[in-house]
């Protein structure tokens, strides 16, 4: 059915996602966008699924966005632009709004929007060998659409430290960080994931989406009005001039302007 991703769902109820693309770092298309916003509303409509596991296959959990994808944008219109932009932000939406609890197991690394896919999970668990980064502003670009989650997950203040420095960190900043909820052996991470999926199984599902739901009324606004200002600057980053420099730079195997 997919051919970015694959879904499973078992006995129980638990439904696990993989990104599928190791070969890519599991680095986001428009087709792997346009298949995890089908799944998250997919399984979030459906009654037999209890919870869902988020996961990549291969090394990488997701290394955010794909490069070709990007490169494509520098051709773009404004207005194609921000199709684009949208398509990404209302793949966030529907896992972050999805009434099921969505648990992140995050066995590799996460870069740009794979940090992003970390943060509108419930509940992520990582290996203590991940590196994490915000790394968009190194290609001058901004973490515009995955912004509105990142810094409700974080709080400004952590965010301040990482959103717009494009340094990578380790497993443990990102559990202070708050991206992580704890960082475990990699040989540990299949239990850790289970205990966090356990006790949804005892709960009744009706209850956890109506608190997951008032949880997230109640927490940071992430509405309408957000992610349009999440898009727009997106835009207006690209149609400056570093994103252009950034991007060519990367595939022209070379520093930019700025180092």
């Amino acid at each position: 059915m997919y051919e970015t991703i694959s879904v499973s769902v078992d006995g129980r109820g638990v439904a696990e996602v993989t990104l599928n693309r190791a070969e890519k770092h599991n680095a986001l298309n428009p087709a792997m966008i346009a298949e995890l916003t089908d799944a998250a509303r997919k399984l979030g409509a459906d009654d037999a699924v209890r919870a869902v596991v988020l996961t990549g296959a291969g090394r990488s959990f997701c290394a955010g966005g794909d490069l070709g994808w990007m490169k494509a944008q520098m051709a773009a219109s404004g207005r194609e632009r921000a199709a684009e932009a949208r398509t990404l932000a209302e793949m966030l939406w529907a896992l972050n709004e999805m009434p099921k609890p969505l648990i992140g197991r995050v066995q590799g690394q996460a870069f740009g929007g794979g940090v992003g896919l970390a943060c509108v999970c419930d509940v992520a668990v990582g290996v203590e060998t991940a590196k994490f980064g915000l790394t968009e502003v190194r290609l001058g670009l901004i973490p515009a659409t995955i912004g509105p989650y990142v810094v409700a997950r974080m709080g400004e203040a952590k965010a301040r430290r990482v959103f717009f420095s494009g340094r990578i960190f380790e497993a443990d900043e990102a559990v202070s960080l708050g991206i992580l909820t704890r960082a475990v052996a990699p040989e540990a991470l299949d239990d850790a994931v289970e205990a966090e999926v356990a006790p949804y199984l005892k709960a009744a599902p009706g209850a956890v989406a109506a608190g997951k739901a008032l949880v997230r009324s109640l927490g940071p606004r992430i509405d309408a009005a957000a992610i349009d200002a999440s898009v727009e600057a997106l835009v207006r980053q690209w149609a400056g001039d570093e994103a252009p420099e950034g991007v060519a730079a990367f595939f022209e195997r070379r520093a930019p302007r700025w180092g």
